[in-house]
């Protein structure tokens, strides 16, 4: 589907990471901007991080107007990212849910609900009725999480993660961009304060321009060249059941149980909760959060109950304090960071890479992905998004 090329001594710019981002973040740099000599640099295989690793839901009905320019730039380029690739990326606009438990989360997504609206967001609130008739397998009388509405964003919906990595990845690879896999970037090299390059396992490497796109390890990384970035990594973990035939055709998220579902196109439910309690590398996490996620969703939906699941797993994901991510270059020039996006990442991926595409090769921020800076750290400007996170972080 690409090549499988051996790394050349140098090039222009040089983007770690071969997940949606950072092939995405190439694709753009040769397309839009008609840069050449670029290559991706991925540790394992292509979207063996945190692409292959979550729950596909996409959506936009962020709080802050920063986060829903971002975010709705990236789900109008999903809305069409099948026809630009040439590959279908499987988008479904079924629609995503926000449930409402207690009085707090209602006066909690209402708010949010109207700043979408001032935006041009298609959030509504539909009562407890119109979501039993549009989820009927939900238990919405339930005691200990009493179902009284929901947001619903119906442009929002789930793709395929592999086949946006692999849609990117060949149409990168067409415009003549070197995909490397299998090779780690272990430094980054800077000398007075400029880049000048990586050291790999497979030798040095010169470049002019770097961008990390690493996810979980992008502080690691960011340490090699003495920037120590506001990030914490954690385990995010998911599920999938048995197949089953069709029974929920939308996406349902809840904050309050820390549990959200939908159905793939095999039939499988795919389950996702919040990050693990510690920080970790590793890729599977603790049980007693699947414990949780499982308990939660048993009581929303007890026709789940005698269901078997098939595999469970974990990603890292890299939480900035405020929830919101860094899409920015940094002191040493030529050094470009994309990071921090917490749980909310892979529906980010289009508008993420289109952006970072423009911040690296122009030296400057994308009007949309200014406000996303290192320096806000500095300032205090941050973007809070723990709330319309939708998952406890």
């Amino acid at each position: 589907m690409w090549r499988s090329p051996e790394p050349k001594k140098s090039y222009d710019i040089i983007i770690i990471g071969g997940g949606g981002h950072g092939l995405g973040t190439a694709y753009y740099l040769a397309k839009e901007h008609k840069l050449k000599n670029i290559a991706v640099i991925e540790k394992g295989w292509l979207g063996s991080g945190n692409t292959g690793r979550n729950t596909t839901i996409i959506r936009s009905n962020y709080l802050w107007n920063e986060s829903v320019y971002l975010y709705d730039h990236a789900l109008k380029i999903w809305e069409n990212l099948s026809n630009e690739l040439n590959y279908n990326v499987m988008f479904s606009q079924r629609g995503v849910l926000n449930l409402a438990h207690n009085e707090h989360d209602v006066k909690e997504i209402k708010r949010r609900m109207s700043a979408n609206r001032l935006n041009g967001i298609d959030s509504k609130w539909i009562n407890t009725q119109e979501i039993k008739k549009l989820v009927p397998i939900m238990n919405t009388d339930n005691l200990r999480y009493p179902v009284l509405g929901a947001s619903y964003q119906p442009r929002g919906g789930v793709a395929r993660h592999d086949a946006v990595a692999w849609g990117f990845a060949m149409r990168a690879d067409e415009m003549g961009v070197d995909i490397i896999q299998n090779c780690e970037v272990k430094n980054i090299i800077t000398k007075s304060g400029k880049v000048t390059g990586v050291e790999t396992d497979k030798g040095i490497i010169s470049g002019e321009k770097v961008g990390v796109v690493a996810s979980g390890h992008s502080s690691i990384l960011a340490k090699t060249a003495g920037i120590k970035l506001p990030l914490q990594s954690r385990p995010l973990q998911a599920l999938v059941s048995e197949p089953i035939k069709p029974v929920i055709n939308t996406v349902v998220m809840s904050n309050a149980v820390h549990a959200y579902v939908s159905q793939s196109d095999k039939g499988e439910l795919v389950i996702g909760a919040g990050t693990d309690g510690y920080n970790s590398f590793t890729q599977r996490g603790g049980y007693d959060v699947i414990e949780d996620t499982v308990r939660a969703i048993v009581e929303l939906y007890p026709i789940f109950g005698k269901m078997k699941m098939l595999r469970q797993w974990g990603g890292i994901v890299d939480i900035c304090p405020d929830a919101s991510p860094i899409i920015s270059k940094c002191e040493i020039n030529g050094l470009y960071f994309n990071c921090g996006w917490g749980t909310g990442g892979f529906k980010a991926t289009p508008g993420s890479a289109n952006v970072f595409a423009y911040t690296i090769a122009n030296d400057d921020p994308h009007p949309i992905n200014a406000p996303f800076n290192l320096n806000r750290f500095v300032t205090g400007k941050l973007i809070d998004e723990h709330g319309a996170a939708a998952v406890a972080h």
